[in-house]
């Protein structure tokens, strides 16, 4: 049988799956996308995801084909501007999510993870113990195929933010506000960009801006106005208008190309009631979701992967008979700082006052704006030293050459 099932190939998943290949365990990783596929995303590692991902020997990638990312700059309306770097010798990566994934997924395959791209999950199974309340595999369905059901010890769902998994059982929901909504996509020839990430907050939406590879710029809209998504025809026009309309933005973007159609999704945030349930633990943004604006959502992804492969490495190591309470300790020992500091941020740039305000701040107290692109950024995160205590793999392991009772 299948020692764990991930049912997702994001970076969350084939973390995941890495780990737990790479201690023996017997993993199937499914997604709905055939890969290689698009994704939309900011396109960008912090210096705390690019440390973790170098913990686990997967930032090579990044570090040969992506762009420095030195630090953030955000501005608001009438001129306001706060610009900020990371501490000296400190830095992240612009990188396509599109070509990370993929990269990550054949590193998964390489670690000895059975991969099957194409498979929609429709559902659980269920069986083991408590009257057969136990999540004990899933329900798949792929084209021109019947559908098919796979057994399996432990069940990781890693789907993002629309998880059948996770909404299907009721762990997880689209809060009811604030609600917004993504539309990215790829220019040539963009004016200005840097070795520093952007964000572009204007009344009720905001905008992110990330240099790539290749003269490449990721240009993406964040919104709560889901009418004038549904109302345009061509998001490829709503995006250039919403652009072209800015002050800052116009005159940069006046000799811009297009280079892909937009994509859009959406509401981004989720809520989630537990980290999992008897069978099934989540990871991503399955997880739970605030908001892309601090630039952290790898973070999450990444360290979250980790932490449900060594909850399911100490469960089928016979030394824990609820992984998904473990994992939901240290999900909030981990996290629950952070998101809060996150919602905190989300007010502060909630509007041009507000940044305005902020740049007033930044002007006379540099240091208190360095400390929030510090944290935001998770500099001195994902390090070895500032994990330790919390890595369970090498006892977890021991289930591959032990008696399985799980």
């Amino acid at each position: 049988m299948i020692d764990v099932l991930i049912s997702g190939a994001g970076p969350a998943g084939c973390v995941a799956g890495i780990v737990l290949a790479r201690a023996g365990a017997c993993v199937l990783m499914l997604d709905r996308a055939r890969f290689p596929r698009p994704k939309l995303c900011g396109d960008s590692l912090n210096p705390g995801t690019l440390a973790l991902l170098g913990r686990l020997g997967l930032s090579r990638f990044a570090e040969r084909r992506g762009l420095p990312a030195d630090g953030m700059i955000v501005t608001g309306e009438r001129g306001a501007r706060i610009e900020s770097r990371y501490p000296q010798g400190v830095h992240g990566r612009f990188i396509s999510r599109g070509d990370l994934d993929w990269w990550l997924v054949q590193q998964a395959i390489a670690a000895g993870v059975e991969f099957e791209d194409n498979v929609r999950v429709e559902g659980a199974l269920f069986g083991g113990r408590r009257g057969g309340q136990d999540v004990a595999g899933v329900r798949v369905r792929q084209a021109g195929r019947n559908a098919r059901a796979i057994p399996a010890r432990l069940t990781i769902a890693a789907e993002g933010r629309h998880s059948a998994l996770a909404f299907g059982l009721g762990l997880a929901r689209h809060p009811a506000g604030p609600r917004r909504w993504a539309v990215g996509g790829y220019y040539e020839r963009v004016c200005g960009m840097s070795s520093l990430g952007e964000m572009h907050v204007r009344a009720g939406r905001y905008f992110g801006l990330a240099p790539l590879p290749g003269g490449m710029t990721n240009v993406c809209l964040v919104t709560p106005d889901r009418a004038a998504l549904r109302g345009q025809r061509d998001l490829g026009d709503l995006l250039a208008a919403e652009i072209g309309r800015d002050p800052i933005l116009g005159p940069r973007f006046a000799g811009a190309l297009a280079v892909t159609c937009p994509i859009a999704l959406g509401p981004l945030a989720v809520d989630s009631t537990a980290a999992g349930m008897p069978g099934l633990l989540l990871a991503g943004d399955a997880a739970g979701f605030i908001d892309p604006m601090t630039g952290d959502g790898m973070y999450f992804a990444v360290r979250g992967g980790e932490l449900a492969a060594e909850s399911a490495l100490l469960a089928l190591a016979g030394d824990t008979r609820s992984p998904h309470e473990w994992l939901a300790g240290q999900r909030a020992r981990e996290f629950r700082w952070k998101q809060r500091f996150n919602r905190s941020i989300r007010l502060l740039v909630s509007g041009p006052r507000a940044v305005a305000m902020a740049s007033r701040v930044a002007t006379v107290c540099p240091a208190s704006i360095r400390q929030i692109v510090r944290i935001a950024g998770d500099v001195g995160r994902g390090s070895q030293r500032h994990l330790r205590g919390s890595s369970p793999v090498q006892r977890g392991a021991r289930f591959v050459t032990e008696t399985r009772t799980f």
